[in-house]
């Protein structure tokens, strides 16, 4: 059994989409930042996207026991493409039709240059299946996004894109999901703050 405990990364206080764009994370809490970490498992090792946000709070978690992975450029968020860095309000006086079925019909709709849910669920699997093989029976700490720990929630308990999407993951939060083999998974737990 692989036990992936996904972490999202720390807050951007962003109040546009942010998917690809390379923004930082709010790391002040040091006292939540302490709990996760005595939180999470001693021998495991650890990978996060490659966006910033991520790397910085994989830093910040990571302990001299953890053993570092190189950073995964398919473990970053949801792609919005023109609609990165536009207010939710922008967007849905850009593409009210779009921006609406984007959240409510989850799947194959992508953001206009941006990829669609369905896409992402591929790009972070494909990931987390290598991961697997090459880290049996062990622990992984991932540290990404929203969309990206979302997939995998969807994934795990065999529901559809928008029932995982209405699962809330705070920043910092850790969700863990074991994996059993031949794509069985438990779900441990999802969004844990400890």
């Amino acid at each position: 059994m692989t036990t992936w405990h996904w972490v999202r990364h720390g807050p951007t206080h962003e109040k546009s989409f942010v998917g690809w764009r390379d923004v930082p994370a709010d790391l002040s809490d040091t006292a939540m930042i302490e709990r996760v970490r005595d939180d999470l498992p001693d021998d495991a090792v650890v990978v996060s996207s490659d966006l910033i946000r991520s790397v910085a709070t994989a830093d910040a978690l990571s302990a001299p026991r953890h053993t570092r992975l190189p950073h995964e450029p398919d473990l970053r968020e949801i792609h919005f493409g023109v609609w990165d860095g536009m207010r939710f309000d922008a967007v849905a006086a850009r593409d009210p039709e779009l921006s609406r079925a984007f959240w409510e019909q989850p799947g194959d709709i992508r953001a206009p240059e941006g990829e669609s849910w369905n896409q992402t669920m591929a790009r972070v699997s494909a990931v987390v299946d290598r991961l697997n093989a090459a880290h049996p029976q062990s622990h992984i700490i991932a540290v990404a996004h929203f969309g990206v720990i979302l997939t995998q929630v969807q994934r795990a308990l065999r529901v559809s894109a928008y029932e995982a999407m209405l699962h809330k993951i705070d920043n910092i939060s850790v969700t863990t999901l074991q994996h059993l083999g031949n794509d069985r998974w438990d779900v441990a737990r999802i969004n844990h703050l400890p």
